[in-house]
């Protein structure tokens, strides 16, 4: 009798299993991992005899199921009873060094460097674990850090001060300056996972050397290490914080000689509540979801300036189209628990941005960056007469022509160190200098990413600029540069490229506005 129960039990979770996956509606898009979900494929008789659309049928089946996001958030959980820490499974030791940032001091190691190594005394003996696609997990819940590694080599990042030397030798009259951003396991790594990853200083440092006399390094290294013990980095997103960005900021306004003001005079500090950002989805691990943050920006008090954007449009990871120039917000605003709360500086990434300031100067500066470089214009509205910001993945123009019609003074190239250490990312602003008007280069198609959820549209509320917003169009997923082959793959690595389907979902705004403090 008891044979005939555990037979009936089967079949019946089998049958209820089939028509939840055969009868429910598919799942379209997942918030968990930010990305558009595989769509059915359109039927051809080519496709069908070749065996690529019975393939790509079933990748749609296995890639849309029905509660894809509470299943996979189910799976974490169970994997997180059952996973072992390091120091369970295994123990890594890390030598010490000598020279180094301690408990927030620097003390060079020789003149000409002038960036001491770092050394962590935050969460050094902390507990880790390694995740999905080897990220590393530190600390316990309600405060875990979720790290990306980094493997790169001290030799590496050459094509970097390749490409920013080339822009030097391009434009001898103008001022340009390289800044390399370190990833936050730099600082945060503890002692049990160290040799998993490499130092990214003596990469840095290296790329330093390389650059020509005339172009400046801004070391936004060591302001970085200084100010480690602060929230200078997200702990469950893979970018730096506002105020991270702000220390390097100050050290790019020191390097160029322009007006910066102090954070406290200059600056209104806005907070979201219950932030959850990029590293729950690349890290798979529900410790992440349960450690929320405050996402906190800074917005300039009393400068007035004037935004407009023109919006790349998308298809297949390529750029197809562009808008007109039209007044943004150079802040979007987000409700408390957002997923998408990075879209708070310029709204997304597939756009050529141009801010006016009325700053008593006629330098006018123009930063191309990455998504990191997203932060960095909101600090710059006191310090230059314009400011214009192209991304290294979506610019059609013809960079020589463009710094001479907009009578550029200053160039500064930031990039994080993944990118900076990128043949592709570096080959493409090297692309710029030559490229005809309009011409489009293709992005290479991995899994996008998503900064907004689609229908959404930004209110003219969701601002915090002195012009009043147009309707912007549509959003495209931020993407990163490559992984150092001595690394896994890693989340900035994936990001690269979006389909077409990510180019039709609206920049977002927020009906709840956040709260200044």
């Amino acid at each position: 009798m008891s044979h005939k129960l555990y037979i009936a039990l089967i079949v019946l979770v089998f049958a209820a299993v089939t028509i939840v996956f055969d009868t429910f509606p598919r799942s379209t898009v997942s918030e968990l991992e930010k990305r558009k979900l595989k769509q059915f494929p359109e039927f051809s008789l080519d496709r069908l005899k070749d065996g690529t659309l019975t393939e790509d049928i079933s990748s749609w089946f296995s890639d849309s199921e029905p509660f894809r996001d509470e299943l996979m958030a189910l799976s974490m959980q169970v994997k997180d009873l059952m996973r072992l820490s390091l120091t369970e499974a295994v123990t890594f030791h890390a030598a010490k060094a000598d020279g180094v940032v301690q408990d927030g001091e620097v003390q060079p190691e020789d003149e000409n460097q002038g960036m001491a190594e770092y050394v962590n005394h935050l969460n050094a003996d902390e507990d880790a674990k390694i995740a999905h696609a080897g990220i590393i997990v530190v600390g316990k819940v309600p405060v875990v850090r979720a790290l990306m590694a980094y493997g790169g080599g001290a030799d590496g990042g050459g094509e970097f001060a390749q490409a920013v030397n080339l822009y030097k030798q391009t434009f001898p009259k103008t001022n340009i300056y390289a800044m390399v951003v370190p990833i936050p396991v730099e600082f945060y790594c503890p002692n049990q996972a160290r040799q998993r990853v490499k130092p990214q200083r003596p990469t840095i440092q290296h790329i330093h050397s390389l650059l020509d006399k005339g172009v400046k390094a801004v070391d936004a290294y060591t302001p970085l290490a200084l100010h480690a013990a602060e929230d200078i980095y997200m702990r469950t997103d893979h970018h730096w914080s506002s105020l991270g960005a702000y220390y390097a900021a100050s050290a790019f306004a020191k390097t160029a000689n322009v007006n910066f003001p102090t954070l406290q005079n200059g600056y209104q500090r806005h907070v979201v509540h219950g932030y959850v950002g990029s590293m729950y989805g690349y890290s798979h691990d529900i410790a992440v979801k349960q450690s929320p943050e405050d996402f906190v920006y800074y917005t300039p008090k009393d400068s007035s300036y004037t935004t407009t954007y023109i919006d790349y449009q998308l298809n297949d990871g390529r750029v197809v189209g562009e808008s007109g120039s039209a007044k943004g917000p150079l802040f979007y605003s987000f409700p408390n628990g957002s997923h998408h709360t990075f879209g708070t500086y310029l709204g997304g990434d597939a756009r050529l941005t141009k801010i006016v300031t009325h700053a008593k100067t006629n330098r006018r500066l123009l930063i191309i960056k990455d998504s990191f470089g997203n932060v960095l214009p909101g600090f710059m509205t006191y310090s230059f007469a314009e400011i214009h910001v192209v991304d290294f993945r979506y610019f059609t123009k013809n960079m020589r022509q463009y710094v001479d019609d907009n009578h550029i003074t200053d160039i500064l190239i930031a990039f994080n160190m993944f990118n900076a250490y990128s043949s592709s990312a570096n080959k493409r602003i090297e692309r710029f200098l030559e490229q005809k008007e309009g011409q489009r280069e293709p992005v290479k198609k991995t899994t996008p990413l998503l900064t907004s959820p689609k229908g959404r549209k930004p209110s003219p509320n969701a601002q915090h600029s002195s012009t009043t917003p147009s309707n912007p169009s549509p959003s495209l997923p931020e993407g990163e540069g490559e992984t150092p082959a001595a690394s896994p793959p890693t989340p900035l690595q994936r990001e690269r490229g979006v389909k077409g389907e990510e180019a039709n979902a609206q920049r977002p705004s927020a009906s709840t506005h956040t709260s200044a403090e």
